[in-house]
């Protein structure tokens, strides 16, 4: 159990980084390209990195934010995602900064199912 903790903490940091450690080669490239164009797509279309807000949703917007590992920890330490809230592209950034969270966490999951052996 302690090697699935530890594969699903690495995929969680770094996206696909836990399907390469399971020797998922093609899956963990795929994904991790994946998630990076839709993070950087959403940073330069003006998206903004939520930090923990009081709310409902201000958690919630946080949560799928965070969900992305390291590229959300990086970025709110350099200072992108700040968001501007005229910009055309501000909302459709947004929607594309909380997929990449999400579904960094979908892949965490799978990597759990692969390490323990419920999926191949």
């Amino acid at each position: 159990m302690s090697n699935t903790i530890w594969f699903c903490t690495v995929a969680w940091l770094v996206p696909g980084a836990g399907h390469m450690l399971l020797k998922k080669w093609a899956r963990g490239i795929l994904f991790f390209t994946t998630i990076m164009v839709l993070f950087f797509c959403g940073l330069a279309m003006e998206g903004r990195l939520f930090g923990l807000s009081p709310g409902f949703f201000g958690v919630l917007k946080f949560i799928a934010d965070a969900g992305a590992g390291l590229p959300y920890v990086l970025g709110k330490l350099v200072g992108w995602g700040k968001g501007d809230v005229t910009s055309y592209g501000y909302e459709y950034g947004n929607t594309f900064l909380f997929t990449a969270g999400l579904l960094n966490m979908l892949l965490v999951v799978d990597t759990f199912d692969i390490a323990q052996g419920r999926k191949q």
